[in-house]
C-alpha cells in the first residue's frame, strides 16, 4: 500500500506558482502550504493506482511526489528519471502536523524550481536533496 501523509490518505498537491512545481501530497491541510493547493489522490482515482502510475501522473502534470514509501526514489533511480520530484518522508511514524511542518521545511529551503527534478529527504532534524537523474 503506497503511503502518503497521513498514511491512509493520498493527495495531489499543485502549487500556485509556475507548471512543474506542483506536488503530489497527503493532507487537506497541506493544501494551504505556502502557496500550495492538494487534491486527493482519490478524486485522481489514483487511490489504488501502482506506484508507477501515480509517478506517471506527477510527471505528466508537472507535479511532485510526497509520500514515506521508499519504492519512490527505488523506481526513480532505476528508471534513470529526470522527474517528477519526491520529498521523501523519513524516520517514523509522523502525525499531521509533523508531515506538515516537514513539507513547509522543504519548502522554505529548496528552490520550487528545482522540485520536480529532486528528490529531497526530509526527516525531524534534517532536509537532504539529490537532484535527479540518479
Amino acid at each position: 500500500m503506497r503511503r502518503f501523509l497521513p498514511r491512509t490518505k493520498q493527495w495531489n498537491l499543485r502549487s500556485e506558482i509556475p507548471r512543474g512545481h506542483g506536488l503530489v501530497a497527503g493532507s487537506g491541510d497541506l493544501a494551504t502550504v505556502q502557496g500550495h493547493d492538494a487534491v486527493h489522490a482519490a478524486e485522481l482515482v489514483l487511490n489504488r493506482a501502482a506506484d508507477t502510475e501515480i509517478l506517471s501522473m506527477a510527471l505528466d502534470a508537472g507535479r511532485v511526489v510526497i509520500s514515506a514509501d521508499l519504492d519512490f526514489p527505488r523506481l526513480l533511480a532505476l528508471a534513470g528519471a529526470t522527474g517528477p520530484g519526491l520529498i521523501l518522508l523519513r524516520s517514523g511514524n509522523y502525525s499531521e502536523a509533523e508531515s506538515l511542518e516537514c513539507v513547509r521545511r522543504v519548502l522554505m529551503s529548496v528552490p520550487a524550481e528545482d522540485l520536480p527534478r529532486s528528490i529531497v529527504v526530509v526527516d525531524h532534524k534534517s532536509v537532504r536533496r539529490r537532484l535527479l537523474p540518479m
